[in-house]
């Protein structure tokens, strides 16, 4: 019964996709583009496919995470910890979008 549930939620995910307005306007892809079918991937478990789609998805997510538990739990030492996380992010994200916009693959497709 999970797994029919996890996997119905998988797929109206991937029925309903939002499309980027950054794309429809300029018909270039932004540098989130890829975001949402990384997602998916990593919940089916297909790491090498997310990490094609976009490679900053995990370090976005931990990023993410950390803040949400930072702002809970108020961890006043972790500054150096948080901002460090930050400028890894932004350069992966930096880094995939200049390497996807020059054509270069990043990950070969799987």
């Amino acid at each position: 019964m999970i797994f029919c549930s996890y996997w119905a939620t998988t797929q109206w995910l991937q029925n309903h996709l939002l499309a980027c307005p950054f794309k429809k306007l300029t018909g270039i892809d932004c540098p989130g583009c890829g975001f949402q079918r990384s997602a998916i991937a990593l919940l089916q478990g297909n790491l090498k496919q997310s990490l094609y789609y976009y490679p900053a998805t995990i370090p976005l997510l931990v990023a993410v995470l950390f803040t949400f538990i930072e702002t809970r739990f108020q961890f006043d030492r972790k500054q150096h910890l948080k901002t460090s996380l930050y400028i890894f992010t932004a350069f992966i994200v930096a880094g995939s979008y200049v390497l996807k916009m020059s054509g270069h693959p990043l990950i070969p497709q799987p």
